[in-house]
């Protein structure tokens, strides 16, 4: 009687956990990385999730954070299982936090780069980027939450690093904020330079085009990629296909007015239909990483020739392991499949489409999770 006590309770814990797992199976949290005030990104992004809910039969719910770390530690703990992300927070989330990415966010020009800008008031007198950088501690400078690509990292090494300047050396105060934030800060003359993105202009000049007009950028930097969406890599194959025919399909495959209705959507986060991807869109930000880091010890006065040598040398091997996987990546045949499905989606082939994105879904399904 006791051993099938016991292995009634067994069987009843086993359920339970089966239960759990299934319930949590249908349920997903999509993390949304803190670029402007949550009351915007709720507008925004409602409708989206609304959207994946109903096509998808998982219960979808946003996750909105304060900052870029919020969501890339909520995926980390299992707190959220699909995320949208910068490519650095992206970088983070694959390093940290089990994270894979699979998608990437397309323009709504249909681009897939974007760019960093340092940006001034319109009446400002500061013209160029020198006039920014003379570094007399007269300038209250906004830049990016440390996770963000083109609010931080990319200023950095393009700009900072790249002169050996500490901006805390050389402005008044420099703040971290969002990117609405900054903006706002440079229309309404609260700073006297900060840090923003193409995109993020584009969606000022939509929702507050008066605070646009007060806006003058000086500095626009080399073409970056644009965002990943990632996954948490323990999900759930049939969950991943769910949401991977889900999201390449949409804007792209269903009636007219369901097309119609998915570009009015996107749109409004400043995108078109997303396209296929993989960690590799990660690689020029890795060494864009090391990079900064190499310049920074060199500049470093405190080292000394040895210790700089000593640190910088795995730099240079990661820096080169890394233009080597882009090389391969370049030549991939996953990087043919993605050409392909650009091209079909150009010509409007809907069962090219549907058959594509169903063989890219199963090949993501099935990736390992090592």
């Amino acid at each position: 009687m006791r051993k099938l006590a016991l292995l009634g309770t067994a069987l009843a814990i086993v359920a339970s956990i089966s239960a759990t797992a299934a319930r949590a199976e249908s349920e997903i949290n999509f993390g949304v990385i803190s670029t402007e005030a949550s009351m915007n990104q709720k507008k925004n992004w409602e409708p989206f999730l609304a959207d994946m809910t109903k096509a998808t039969g998982l219960k979808i719910n946003a996750f909105y954070s304060s900052d870029y770390a919020g969501v890339i530690e909520a995926m980390r703990f299992n707190k959220v299982q699909v995320a949208w992300y910068g490519n650095k927070s992206g970088m983070e989330a694959v390093d940290r936090s089990n994270a894979e990415v699979f998608a990437q966010t397309v323009s709504k020009d249909g681009s897939t780069g974007y760019y960093s800008h340092i940006i001034v008031n319109a009446d400002s007198p500061y013209q160029k980027l020198e006039d920014v950088l003379k570094c007399d501690k007269s300038i209250d400078f906004g830049i990016g939450d440390p996770n963000s690509t083109s609010g931080f990292l990319v200023p950095t090494s393009y700009i900072f690093a790249a002169k050996n300047i500490d901006p805390k050396e050389c402005f008044k105060t420099v703040r971290n904020a969002s990117h609405q934030a900054n903006q706002m800060a440079i229309s309404h003359k609260q700073v006297q330079a900060a840090t923003n993105n193409s995109e993020d202009m584009q969606r000022l000049q939509m929702s507050s085009p008066e605070d646009f007009k007060k806006i003058r950028v000086i500095w626009t930097s080399p073409i970056i990629p644009l965002d990943p969406l990632a996954w948490r890599k323990d999900l759930d194959p049939a969950v991943k296909t769910k949401l991977y025919t889900f999201l390449l399909g949409y804007g792209r495959v269903g009636t007219p007015d369901e097309i119609k209705h998915a570009k009015e959507v996107l749109a409004n986060l400043i995108w078109s239909p997303f396209n296929p991807s993989s960690n590799n869109q990660l690689l020029p930000i890795r060494i864009l990483e090391a990079n900064k880091a190499m310049m920074k010890i060199k500049g470093d006065a405190k080292l000394s020739e040895a210790e700089k040598t000593a640190q910088i040398e795995p730099l240079q091997a990661e820096i080169k392991k890394d233009q080597a996987a882009t090389a391969k990546a370049e030549s991939s045949p996953f990087k043919a499949q993605v050409a392909a499905f650009v091209e079909a989606d150009k010509a409007g082939d809907q069962a090219k489409l549907k058959k594509m994105i169903a063989d890219f879904a199963a090949q993501a399904a099935n990736a390992p999770t090592n």
